[in-house]
């Protein structure tokens, strides 16, 4: 019996160890003033900053990690304006106008891009692919259909298929023309060194904690330092500054996985993601002159559903069975948040304050979504308007089906909110090996605990500090995640996911006496 191909023991993203020297930059030390205080060191916050800078504006960019070292940073990195089954979805619940802007937006995202590659010279792997949805499901053939006609109603370059240059069993296709695909960590770590050269400063591990108005808005920074500014681009991910805009409550995060394979078979070129559920995605890219196959795709509300070891050995198993795997020398995981509309959030954070933006709720297609909101960020700060703001504005409301979504979420929030705090483990500390977790009671409160390659335990009060839900181990990347608005917490407590703010406490495992 052929032994088959084992996954990494540790999570490591191939986008950022494939680029040996990513920029590094000094923690912020002082308050200080600038024209633009952007947060966020991803593609939304990158790109915002050289735009930005050609334009002679003085920016400066905070991050509370290492630049890219988010969801930028373990992406799939598809430069796409196929975003799933949408586009019907779109002109049924806004109209054929809004939903040709997407498309018009999330092309010219592309078109942006490759802009600035031809303009720097910038080599990142970029290549020109095709993008299919397939199917194998009866079930997905008719909604394949519909999005055809959509996508002809767009004028979008497509063709519906029964088969494609991707050896998997399907009974119906829908390739959109004329795509792309990159190294995200080579594209964007050039834009960086441009932008430094044009008088950005960029500051890690700096963590921004608050925004407060006086004549003109600041960056409160962790450590007390301010970032005074003109206007304020929160580009976090999940935005850090919310002022009553409940962002919390109109989002939902899910977390997706990727497997970095070689395998025996030659890849025929495009990128391909199905309808059906579980998703399985695929492309490739090059690792020391071979193909190295993405293969991602299990997607699942944060800190909820089966143990996240698994969701990597069901795209182990589904690589095994379609294809011949050599090696897999890679597996890594990422964090997106959907609206519960599925157009993204982006332009002015809330009605009163009009110089904060917030770019936020990309869906998992950050690449396309990332750039076209540094494009209308960056319009509104230089123009006082840009031609997408009403299409993206983070104020809107639909009354159908977003107050049936709204309702539908939060009322998963209150199950896990109660779930949680009834559920415990069966194992106590001494049981643990090294490398494992459980929830158990230590001196009569619930505790997350820990135990490490070197048998150092770590113990932390489960309870989420966003908004007192109770945290669960994430065993694929070893942090303590929350089911209720997917805030994220490294095993020692630190917060590595917003909206929380504040770390998870250290518990003391020695009994009170």
């Amino acid at each position: 019996m052929v032994e088959q191909p084992k996954i990494p023991e540790y999570p490591e993203s191939y986008w950022r160890d494939s680029v040996k020297q990513l920029p590094h930059f000094s923690q912020l030390q002082e308050s200080i003033r600038t024209e633009v205080g952007i947060v966020g060191g991803g593609i939304a916050g990158i790109t915002t900053a050289y735009l930005l800078s050609k334009q002679n504006v003085k920016v400066t960019l905070l991050d509370a990690d290492e630049l890219l070292n988010g969801t930028t940073g373990h992406t799939t990195a598809k430069i796409t304006a196929q975003h799933g089954i949408i586009y019907d979805e779109f002109i049924q619940h806004f109209g054929l106008e809004k939903a040709l802007q997407y498309y018009q937006a999330t092309t010219e995202a592309k078109e942006l891009i490759e802009k600035h590659i031809d303009e720097l010279g910038i080599n990142c792997d970029y290549t020109k692919e095709d993008a299919y949805i397939y199917t194998n499901s009866d079930d997905y053939i008719s909604q394949l259909e519909t999005e055809k006609k959509a996508y002809d109603q767009l004028e979008i370059d497509s063709d519906l298929l029964d088969d494609i240059p991707l050896d998997v069993p399907l009974k119906s296709a829908l390739v959109m023309k004329n795509q792309a695909q990159f190294h995200p960590l080579k594209y964007l770590t050039e834009l960086v060194e441009e932008a430094k050269n044009n008088g950005v400063q960029f500051f890690e591990n700096t963590t921004a904690i608050d925004v407060e108005y006086n004549k003109n808005p600041s960056i409160i920074t962790k450590e007390g330092n301010r970032v005074t500014c003109e206007h304020v681009v929160v580009a976090s991910h999940f935005p850090f500054y919310d002022r009553q805009s409940f962002y919390f409550a109109r989002m939902y995060p899910e977390r997706s996985y990727v497997l970095g394979a070689k395998m025996k078979q030659e890849f025929p070129g495009g990128m391909y993601i199905n309808a059906e559920s579980p998703t399985r995605s695929i492309r490739t890219t090059t690792l020391n002159g071979e193909r190295l196959w993405l293969i991602g795709g299990e997607n699942h509300k944060t800190g909820q559903g089966k143990s996240t070891i698994e969701h990597y050995n069901a795209l182990k198993d589904f690589a095994n069975n379609m294809f011949e795997v050599e090696e897999i020398p890679y597996r890594w995981s990422a964090q997106d948040l959907t609206t519960i509309d599925k157009l993204p959030y982006i332009g002015q954070a809330t009605e009163g304050e009009e110089n904060v933006f917030v770019a936020t709720g990309f869906r998992k297609w950050g690449m396309t979504n990332g750039t076209i909101a540094a494009k209308i960020l960056t319009d509104k700060v230089v123009h006082g308007k840009s031609k997408y703001e009403d299409l993206y504005s983070p104020t809107r409301f639909q009354a159908d089906p977003t107050l049936r979504k709204f309702t539908s979420i939060n009322a998963d929030v209150a199950k896990h909110m109660i779930k949680g705090k009834l559920e415990f483990g069966h194992r106590g500390i001494e049981e643990l090996s090294a490398g494992d977790a459980t929830v158990t009671r230590i001196n009569g409160k619930r505790a997350g605990v820990y135990k490490d390659k070197d048998n150092k335990v770590y113990a932390l009060d489960t309870t989420c500090t966003h908004m007192k839900c109770e945290v669960e181990w994430n065993s694929g990347d070893r942090t303590w995640d929350c089911p209720c608005h997917g805030s994220r917490f490294s095993y020692k407590g630190d917060v590595l996911e917003g909206p929380a703010k504040k770390p998870l406490p250290i518990v003391d495992v020695r009994p009170n006496k």
